[in-house]
């Protein structure tokens, strides 16, 4: 980092990229061929790119967005394998995640996501803990934790009963269904719907307006704004980590993702 900014010079094959332009942030999720599902190294480095941007003191807004053709699908099942006889690999993931949703939830600066295909899990919960979000037309959300035997920990449960009414929270995250762009929009779960390719020039317009304004207004009120979800992020987090991390000894569990891994096998 030179003069306080992210480098642009950085390997192509990072699984998070950061490009300052000007007082904009762009952070890429960068796993394509993978839809950008996060892998032990795509997490890790997710965790780290919100401390590297809350020390960024040139930075006045962030765009997140994904490569390729998937905002984020989510996490890696060979992870999420993985983490069912690790242990010590689940406390770690599990502590990673944590410090991404209070990273994100306190990050003084405005995070626009730009989505442009799928955001499943994880990827859904980014788009939610950001402050504005554009999608394209034929992108969609979905939360499937319940419905793949986790506890939905990881910022769904905290965020959505704040964007749209609790029951409709509940609603698609107890049973993971779909939500298509535009019925995202109606429900509050994103603020503008776009066409194919326009989510991240709408966003970087959008993070460049932000980045003009005084930023002391604009880190103080987005605080402000923020204060409910810091709220139940400071008081439910830790259990709610716990409870999810608890949930991968569960056969429920085991049994869908033995079933994913093998369908993903045979693909």
């Amino acid at each position: 980092m030179a003069d306080g900014q992210p480098e642009n010079s950085q390997d192509p094959g990072d699984p998070v990229l950061i490009e300052a332009r000007g007082a904009v942030r762009v952070v890429t999720l960068n796993r394509p061929a993978s839809l950008n599902a996060t892998d032990e190294e795509l997490h890790g480095a997710l965790e780290r790119t919100w401390r590297e941007l809350a020390a960024d003191q040139e930075a006045r807004a962030v765009v997140l967005t994904g490569a390729g053709r998937a905002f984020s699908a989510g996490g890696d099942l060979g992870l999420l394998d993985r983490m069912v006889g690790d242990t010590a690999l689940r406390a770690a993931i599990m502590a990673e995640a944590a410090e991404i949703v209070r990273g994100m939830t306190s990050l003084r600066v405005p995070i626009v996501s730009a989505v442009a295909g799928p955001a499943v899990g994880l990827g859904c919960s980014l788009a939610a803990m950001s402050d504005l979000v554009i999608v394209e037309e034929h992108a969609y959300f979905a939360d499937p934790h319940v419905a793949l035997g986790l506890v939905a920990a990881d910022g769904g449960a905290l965020t959505w009963p704040l964007l749209m009414s609790l029951l409709r929270a509940k609603e698609f995250i107890l049973l993971g269904d779909r939500l298509p762009a535009e019925e995202a929009f109606r429900l509050g779960l994103a603020n503008r719907v776009v066409g194919r390719g326009e989510a991240l020039p709408v966003a970087l317009g959008l993070a460049e307006r932000l980045a003009a304004l005084p930023p002391q207004a604009v880190a103080e009120t987005k605080a402000l704004l923020n204060s409910a979800l810091r709220a139940g992020v400071d008081t439910l987090l830790a259990a709610a980590m716990d409870r999810e991390a608890a949930s991968f000894d569960e056969p429920a569990f085991q049994n869908n993702l033995a079933r994913m891994l093998r369908r993903a096998g045979s693909a």
